[in-house]
């Protein structure tokens, strides 16, 4: 862990470094509080927060393919902001957030009802119907961005780049990490409805109680990283598997592990992105998606060599 959080250091440290802008000409430390710290602490604040929510709806559905952009919850949170801008021009980024989470609860406890529904013969099964999901509620999204004129701005919001996070602009993100507080004091009791409503029920645990709450909070976190950020696909895939198959399945023991995992990923992809094709920036989303890719084509490689 010493090593790890060495590591995640080095990397953020990079981060707040790395920029087109020279710090040390006149305004250097004006423009380093302006973009490069609040982008920084965006990029640690979002990370972690998708890593662990990708864990949760792990642990809920007894599956490890899935995540918020594998079960939808991302393309309803996305739904939710644009109906938010659609309804209420006016409101601010608060009233945005609150909507935008909302719509992802929603959307997730849909997939959980279709998931109760189908008979899961393969594991495979469960991300293919999310993703099905996600790809209906992407459509009408779209559809309604075409038709109000706001497709452009749909773009730009979930091109998932942390190129327009600057002071006074992320501080709603905080919210993510009272959820991942939320998350860590709740561990044990996901860790047991992980393991199926029977035995949930039979140990005294409040099954659907619990797998409430830990949806509202994987949606909140989707929702504030969705308004703030945009999409961030296969974070909440690549981390908690790699951890899993290091450390074994205890939520509780991995919460760290996966915090970690997911600030370095992220801020390591946000600076290949930045560097790679100076001065112009390459959305950390598209350096994840190509990562994220080949993470999630070896891991159902291994479940097929695994029978």
């Amino acid at each position: 862990m010493l090593v790890a959080v060495l590591v995640t250091l080095a990397l953020v440290v990079t981060s707040l470094f790395v920029g087109v802008y020279d710090l040390g000409a006149a305004g250097g430390g004006e423009m380093f509080l302006i973009t490069r710290l609040p982008r920084t602490l965006a990029l640690v604040l979002a990370g972690s927060a998708m890593a662990v929510s990708g864990l949760v709806l792990q642990q809920l559905t007894q599956n490890r393919f899935v995540e918020p952009t594998t079960s939808g919850t991302s393309e309803w949170a996305a739904l939710g902001l644009l109906l938010s801008v659609v309804l209420l021009p006016t409101a601010g980024i608060a009233t945005r957030m609150v909507l935008a989470s909302v719509a992802a609860f929603a959307g997730t406890m849909v997939f959980m009802a279709i998931l109760r529904r189908v008979q899961v013969r393969s594991t495979l099964v469960v991300p293919v119907v999310g993703i099905m999901l996600g790809a209906v509620v992407s459509a009408v999204t779209t559809l309604l961005a075409i038709s109000t004129n706001y497709l452009q701005l749909l773009g730009t919001w979930f091109l998932g780049s942390f190129t327009s996070v600057v002071r006074g602009q992320y501080e709603v993100l905080w919210v993510v990490a009272a959820v991942c507080a939320a998350i860590f004091v709740l561990s044990d009791r996901l860790t047991v409805a992980g393991l199926g409503r029977d035995v949930a029920t039979n140990l005294g645990l409040g099954y659907e109680r619990v797998v409430l709450l830990g949806t509202a909070l994987v949606s909140v976190a989707s929702g504030v990283t969705t308004v703030v950020v945009g999409f961030l696909p296969f974070l909440g895939l690549i981390v908690p598997n790699v951890v899993s198959m290091l450390r074994g399945d205890d939520l509780r023991s991995n919460l760290p592990w996966v915090c970690v995992g997911g600030v370095a990923l992220v801020t390591a992809c946000d600076i290949v992105g930045r560097v790679v094709r100076m001065p112009f920036e390459v959305p950390v989303a598209m350096i994840l998606g190509v990562v994220g890719a080949a993470a999630f084509v070896a891991l159902v490689l291994r479940v097929q060599r695994r029978g």
